[in-house]
């Protein structure tokens, strides 16, 4: 959707902002441009949109050089967000999400239902929200509206440019969960500027790490994590990126333990007869659905009468297959658990225990490093030395 093919952009002065930019962005593809202040990122985004022009090179979006466009109808048909929002003060949310559609000569209602549209996609109802003015908005509102008029007159590439830099982390992260969902209903074709390698390996399909004008490596968040291409790509990502591979490190169905499974209508001899089989402490509880009902400890089945639904304790502490490891990790220690539980919808899949979880994480990092699948990779332990 967007190429690159050697672009370089150099000032009167000598300064060389971009030096021979070559790469790819496909069609729906979320890719991430991240390295410190100056490093050219925000030039290579701007050169898409033509508010700078390249001094040599070619940019090509949807197969079309846009040195041959013309300029206003080519940033017309791109969605742009910036960090400051750029609202118009004196329209309301409603005014300035259509403002888009009004340019391109849409219906005024056509242009309204489009906008409202929209702002409920981004968590805004327009009922509520609609008729307000910006200044009548949080930072994270705003931040939503820029997203939603940027996407008014659906356009096929959205351009942002470090949009949630200026928010606090708690609402940052809250913004960038929120645009993950949005972009897993519309898959527009994003370059998205950042000068945070956490903000950038979270949000990116790929990632492009930008030295001094020119793009130290670009791939998944995984191998730049995994496999820094450059000491400098290392160094950037920091000496730590261990763990930052927890945030894109799925949790999968090999990762599980298997624990003793019981039911709530069983007989408690009978579910502690089966705790007792296998040395465990405790066992899941299903229903009669097989759906997650909670836990039973071994003392607590350790009775004549009654069911395990007697003594069944609720279990708050589960994640979805596929979960990252970072929220597993953070689920446990919200409900300081020994373990979670995994389901794939309602059905559970097994558990996962601290221990499975840096095994998955070794995992991981040895197979992207040796180019197998996770489950292929034969894990040494000190048991094994």
């Amino acid at each position: 959707m967007i190429r690159f093919e050697h672009v370089t952009k150099r000032y009167a002065d000598g300064t060389t902002a971009v030096d021979d930019l070559s790469f790819e962005v496909a069609e729906g593809e979320l890719v991430t441009l991240v390295g410190p202040s100056g490093c050219g990122k925000t030039t290579t985004m701007k050169m898409v949109n033509r508010l700078i022009e390249p001094t040599s090179g070619r940019i090509l979006v949807d197969g079309e050089d846009i040195a041959e466009a013309d300029p206003v109808a080519l940033r017309r048909r791109i969605g742009y967000v910036i960090q400051q929002v750029g609202l118009f003060p004196h329209k309301t949310v409603l005014e300035n999400t259509s403002t888009v559609p009004h340019l391109l000569g849409w219906q005024r209602k056509k242009g309204r239902e489009r906008a409202a549209e929209l702002l409920d996609l981004v968590g805004l109802a327009p009922s509520v929200y609609g008729d307000r003015y910006p200044d009548q908005l949080s930072g994270g509102q705003r931040q939503r509206v820029g997203v939603a008029r940027a996407l008014a007159a659906d356009p096929p590439v959205l351009l942002m440019d470090e949009p949630f830099g200026a928010v606090d982390p708690v609402v940052r992260e809250h913004l960038q969960t929120e645009f993950l969902r949005l972009q897993s209903q519309v898959r527009k074709t994003v370059l998205f500027v950042t000068h945070d390698i956490e903000e950038a390996v979270r949000l990116g399909d790929r990632i492009a790490v930008y030295g001094s004008g020119r793009v130290e490596q670009f791939d998944t968040p995984a191998t730049v994590l995994g496999a820094p291409a450059t000491p400098y790509v290392a160094d950037f990502v920091g000496a730590d990126r261990g763990l930052k591979r927890l945030s894109v490190t799925p949790i999968e169905p090999g990762d599980l333990e298997q624990p003793p499974v019981v039911h709530l209508d069983d007989p408690l001899p009978k579910a502690a007869a089966r705790l007792a089989s296998e040395g465990a402490r405790w066992a899941v509880v299903l229903d009669d659905a097989e759906r997650l009902h909670g836990w039973i400890p071994a003392d607590a089945a350790d009775g004549p009468k009654g069911t395990v639904r007697d003594q069944a304790r609720r279990m708050e502490a589960w994640l979805p297959v596929g979960a990252p490891l970072k929220q597993a990790f953070s689920t446990m220690l919200q409900h300081d658990a020994g373990w979670i539980a995994v389901l794939d919808d309602d059905r559970f899949l097994g558990v996962l225990t601290p221990a499975r979880l840096h095994e998955a994480l070794r995992r991981s990092i040895d197979a992207d490093a040796g180019g197998i699948a996770r489950g292929d990779v034969q894990l040494q332990t000190v048991a094994d030395v």
